[in-house]
């Protein structure tokens, strides 16, 4: 539940702002025993709490933060002795790396341990908008199945995951471990992406369109980078078309959200499953009443167990380069 699993640090929570710096700071909302567990291992403090004064966070080695925040260049400028920024997730686009690469600041995720739960909820959101799992729940509490002339047949009939051809835009671990799971569904996979994979025996379709053009489903696995800011727009919805269906676990700025709308409100794209969008946690309006969208709150990872190792590992990553100046899963 997101309340027990995550607050928002704000100075005020801490009384008036320090004057002194800590070796680690927080930028951003993280989960509680994560930043539990920096306050009393470091005495961590929230960038909202050091004094604003030029050069009060002189001192700070590290920055611990997530993809949705991250750290940007006016924040370098408050951090002058800032050497890495830890990232909860495996998101980081929000994080000016460029800025970071400029002043020798080093950056670190969290991948692997999240790979298995991105990749269950893919796989679940598939079958939920293939299958109208999460639709026909809604049709049964409205009390429709129960109406005279009801009944199960009175429901509109779904697609088939089994045997379904599926396309995945992005073939990392998390691309990769979707492709296994669909693959035991008997689905026919086929991937795009920046070129061939090593070891990996799936027929790699090099222009996204076309491979849109060939799927009942795409699913979009990959990072957010500029070559991807905007991929999936009217020319993939379209290739996709009104029997196909878009499943989005990766960014929501992947997609052309407007374009999206219009194709689904003009029959064009049979459906959606997603877990991320453009405007987090803002949602466009013309998608919640739609019974053809299964609306996640971005929480693909968000497992008990998952999230517990995600912490395990910002932690490790804190711990050893405070250390020895190295970073556990470094970016790059």
């Amino acid at each position: 539940m997101p309340g027990r699993h995550w607050t928002m640090l704000a100075g005020a929570a801490y009384g008036p702002a320090v004057t002194h710096s800590p070796a680690v700071v927080t930028v951003g909302p993280l989960m509680p025993d994560l930043v539990a567990a920096l306050e009393e291992r470091y005495a961590a403090r929230p960038l909202e709490s050091l004094d604003s004064a030029a050069g009060s966070g002189a001192g700070v080695r590290v920055a611990v933060t997530t993809g949705r925040t991250g750290v940007r260049a006016d924040t370098l400028d408050r951090l002058p002795d800032l050497g890495a920024v830890v990232h909860f997730g495996v998101g980081h686009d929000r994080t000016d790396l460029a800025a970071l690469a400029a002043r020798g600041v080093v950056a670190s995720t969290t991948p692997d341990v999240l790979t298995d739960c991105v990749a269950d909820t893919a796989v679940g959101l598939v079958i939920d908008v293939m299958r109208r799992l999460s639709a026909a729940d809604r049709f049964v509490r409205r009390g429709e199945w129960a109406r005279p002339g009801g009944g199960s047949y009175a429901f509109p009939l779904a697609r088939r995951v089994s045997g379904a051809r599926v396309g995945i835009l992005g073939l990392g671990r998390i691309g990769k471990a979707v492709a296994a799971r669909l693959e035991a569904f008997g689905c026919a996979v086929s991937y795009t992406g920046s070129g061939p994979q090593d070891g990996v025996d799936l027929p790699l379709v090099a222009d996204l369109v076309e491979l849109a053009r060939e799927v009942d489903v795409l699913v979009l696995a990959c990072a957010l980078t500029d070559r991807t800011r905007g991929a999936v727009d009217t020319a993939v919805l379209d290739a996709l078309g009104p029997d196909g269906f878009l499943v989005n676990v990766a960014r929501g700025a992947v997609v052309d959200e407007a374009a999206m709308v219009a194709a689904l409100e003009a029959g064009r794209l049979g459906g959606a499953g997603l877990d991320v969008f453009a405007d987090e946690p803002h949602v466009p309006a013309a998608l919640l009443e739609r019974d053809d969208v299964v609306l996640l709150p971005h929480l693909a990872s968000g497992t008990v167990e998952t999230r517990a190792a995600m912490r395990d590992l910002v932690l490790a990553n804190v711990a050893s380069f405070l250390d020895d100046g190295r970073l556990v899963t470094p970016l790059g």
